[in-house]
C-alpha cells in the first residue's frame, strides 16, 4: 500500500494536494489489515479477527482478514469500492502514516508520494503561504488518535501473549472444489478464559480487555463469509 514514505515538509510539499478518497483500489492486494482493540466491534460484524506473530520484535499484531490468499482483498471490487459497512482506520488514513523520531515517544507525519492521491493540481492544499492547512490539522489529530489507540493494543496483546491466552488457529475451509488450511494465524483461547481464576479475570475486566476478547471469538464466524465472497469471485 505504501511506496515511497517520506516526513511531512513544507518546502517539499508547499504546492502538494490531497486529493479525496473515492476508492480502494489501492489496497485491492491486502488481504490482512491490521486493527486496534478499539475497532473490534464493528470489524468483528464482517472480518475474522486473528492475531501474527511478529518474531523479529516479539509481538503478536491483530489484524483483520480481507481474503483468503496472499495479494487478494475480497472487499474491494474491479471499481474500487469497498463492499463492507466499515473499513480499518489504517486504510482510512492513506496516505498519510507516522513514523518513530529519535525522541522516544515523538513521532513525525509522513505521506506517500507516489500514491495517486497526492496531485499538484486536484485536491486539498497541504501547505497555504508556508503554513500547514486544515488538512494537516485534521490528519495530526487523527494519527494520533490511532497512535494512543495502537499503544493500548500492543499491551492487550502482550497481556494476552503473557498469560498464554493465544493458540493456533488450524482451520479448513471449502475453496470451490477443494479444501484450504487456514495457518500461521492465532486466536484466543476459549477455553483456557473460561478456566482463568476469578482474580484473573476480574483483572482483564478492570483493565477493559474483554469486550475485545469476545469480538475476536465472535468474528471467526466471519470465516464464512469471506469462503462464500471467495466463491462469489471465483464464480465470475
Amino acid at each position: 500500500m505504501f511506496e515511497k514514505v517520506v516526513p511531512v515538509n513544507k518546502e517539499r510539499h508547499a504546492t502538494k494536494r490531497i486529493k479525496e478518497i473515492t476508492g480502494f483500489s489501492f489496497a485491492s492486494s491486502f488481504h490482512i489489515a491490521y486493527v486496534t482493540m478499539h475497532e473490534f466491534a464493528r470489524a468483528a460484524a464482517i472480518y475474522p479477527i486473528v492475531f501474527l506473530e511478529d518474531k523479529e520484535k516479539d509481538e503478536f499484531r491483530p489484524v483483520a482478514l480481507l481474503g483468503l490468499d496472499a495479494g487478494s482483498n475480497l472487499f474491494v471490487g474491479e471499481d474500487g469500492k469497498w463492499d463492507a459497512s466499515y473499513v480499518p482506520a489504517i486504510i482510512r488514513r492513506y496516505p498519510f502514516a507516522l513514523a518513530g523520531t529519535s525522541t522516544e515517544g515523538q513521532f513525525t507525519i509522513c505521506i506517500d508520494e507516489a500514491s495517486e492521491l497526492v496531485s499538484e493540481t486536484e485536491g486539498s492544499p497541504l501547505f497555504e503561504n508556508g503554513e500547514p492547512t486544515q488538512v494537516i490539522e485534521n490528519v495530526k489529530r487523527y494519527l494520533s488518535e490511532l497512535q494512543q489507540m495502537d499503544v493500548l493494543t500492543r499491551d492487550f496483546a502482550k497481556f494476552l501473549a503473557e498469560n498464554n491466552m493465544l493458540t493456533p488457529l488450524n482451520m479448513r475451509v471449502r475453496e470451490s472444489d477443494r479444501v484450504k488450511n487456514i495457518a500461521g494465524c492465532y486466536v484466543i483461547n476459549e477455553e483456557r478464559l473460561n478456566n482463568l481464576s476469578d482474580e484473573r479475570f476480574l483483572d482483564i475486566r478492570a483493565k477493559r480487555f474483554l469486550p475485545a476478547i469476545y469480538a475476536q471469538l465472535i468474528s471467526l464466524a466471519q470465516i464464512e463469509r469471506l469462503v462464500a465472497l471467495n466463491d462469489k469471485r471465483a464464480a465470475k
